[in-house]
């Protein structure tokens, strides 16, 4: 007889080292069966094929997920020169093949004109939508339409190795990269294409991927030792400024009401009592600090 799953209001943020070949919602609902977590989200998906740091939220942490989407993130990439693939990565199907005659000397002279501010035309392999639908499902029936190019900001690109027709990168950039489109663009621009043939994400925002756990780390722990893999609630906001309350103050707050806001702040800030995040304020038209999420916290 199967026994039926317990789940429990567990609040915080896990910090995943994501293994090749899930999904970003597979190793979510994988980490949350091991804490019997009842809510869970991911603060952004990585390809299958990608590794590295995956934020995990549950619980009450989950209202704060979205912190993260417009996150800059840092990559090692691993780039194969002399194929150019249909989606950019090692999954797809060659589509031209070219000589490699690359020295380390050209590459470093083509990475600057993918720094700064560039545009990228999102692959077909994408969970973009046209009209509704995914576009890797019109890619994966053979049809190509139209995508307009999109601005995003590649902050530093640094080679880490380069050995024949292997180019290992790191990569900072804004949120809405493509890296296999990057990969593909630098491959263009030496004369001979490129794909991506491993990607693993080092850093989300101040999120570090030394920080992370695996499953099967995970999986060998206790309930304690899983409990003291998370992160507090507020660890996706820990840079917003601080404000505590007590007394009337805190009811109020937590009914959705506004409170005094001190002087010398501005935009989103952290509210606390009894030194609990009760929730995250914003300044009012009036003046005042109004509630815009709150958090209610098992106790």
């Amino acid at each position: 007889m199967q026994v039926k799953k317990t789940w429990k209001q567990v609040d915080g943020v896990l910090l995943l080292d994501k293994p090749i070949g899930l999904t970003s919602n597979d190793a979510l609902q994988k980490a949350r069966r091991l804490f019997s977590a009842a809510k869970g989200g991911h603060t952004g998906t990585l390809d299958p094929l990608a590794t590295g740091l995956l934020p995990l939220c549950f619980g009450e942490a989950t209202k704060f997920s979205a912190d993260l989407l417009d996150a800059d993130k840092t990559y090692e990439a691993i780039l194969k020169l002399g194929a150019t693939t249909d989606s950019g990565d090692l999954d797809g199907v060659v589509i031209s093949t070219a000589a490699v005659n690359v020295s380390e000397n050209d590459v470093l002279n083509v990475l600057p004109r993918f720094t700064g501010d560039i545009q990228q035309i999102p692959p077909m392999h994408s969970a973009l939508k046209r009209d509704g639908r995914p576009l890797y499902e019109l890619a994966r029936k053979g049809i190509v339409v139209e995508r307009e190019a999109r601005a995003v900001t590649i902050y530093l690109i640094d080679v880490l190795a380069f050995s024949g027709d292997t180019l290992s990168l790191r990569v900072s950039c804004s949120k809405g990269t493509y890296i296999r489109v990057l990969a593909a663009d630098i491959g263009a621009a030496l004369g001979c294409g490129a794909h991506l043939i491993g990607l693993r994400r080092t850093r989300v925002a101040d999120l570090d991927l030394a920080n992370a756990v695996t499953l099967a780390e995970l999986e060998a722990l206790d309930e304690a030792g899983r409990a003291g893999r998370l992160q507090p609630v507020d660890a996706l906001v820990h840079t917003l400024p601080i404000v505590t309350v007590d007394g009337d103050p805190e009811q109020r707050f937590s009914h959705g009401n506004p409170v005094e806001l001190p002087a010398g702040l501005s935009g989103k800030i952290r509210v606390y009592a009894s030194g609990r995040l009760i929730g995250i304020g914003e300044p009012g038209s009036d003046g005042r600090l109004w509630p815009k999420r709150l958090v209610q916290l098992a106790k």
